[in-house]
């Protein structure tokens, strides 16, 4: 029974591998099997596996007449059944698309209003909505611009800096 119980705490062990080094196994067989498998060479589908394969197997010689080969086939079944569970749910969570990162060059032609005012020349701060999400960034303008006053973004100068020009009303 130790040796399944060391196996399942093994399992364990290489599970908290997996997620500090993720993807170490794929990269070690890139290029080898070219997508073979499909993520079943994964750290975690193969920590899954076995730590089932020895919990599994001790709960059956614990609990059971069968012996150490009748232990070790359902084992080996359980961990068959929790490498699959864990490669169909890490497959579902990779495919989990987000949004794009919003760049600078979407925030041209935002309307914001100046949070510090803005000095001929200078950089001043405003308050822009890109997404429904308000960005404070520092924004400059070739011609002075008072506080409160709403403007155009006409430029990203960078990620955290714009170039505006006044709502002519």
């Amino acid at each position: 029974m130790e040796w399944f119980v060391g196996l399942g705490i093994a399992g364990l062990v290489l599970l908290l591998l997996s997620l500090v080094f993720d993807g170490i196994l794929e990269g070690v067989f890139d290029g080898v099997l070219d997508g073979m498998f499909d993520g079943l060479l994964s750290l975690p589908v193969i920590a899954g596996f076995v730590s089932m394969l020895g919990f599994g197997g001790a709960i059956v010689l614990g609990t059971t007449e069968l012996g150490v080969a009748g232990a070790t086939a359902t084992g080996a079944v359980a961990g068959v059944g929790a490498g699959w569970l864990t490669w169909r749910l890490s497959r579902a969570l990779m495919r989990d698309q987000t949004d794009a990162t919003p760049r600078g060059d979407d925030l041209v032609g935002s309307s914001g209003s100046v949070v510090t005012a803005i000095p001929a020349e200078g950089y001043g701060e405003v308050l822009v909505y890109l997404a429904g999400q308000p960005m404070k960034l520092a924004a400059k303008c070739s011609v002075p611009v008072a506080r409160g006053t709403e403007v155009w973004v006409e430029s990203a100068l960078s990620a955290t800096s714009v170039a505006v020009r006044p709502v002519e009303r």
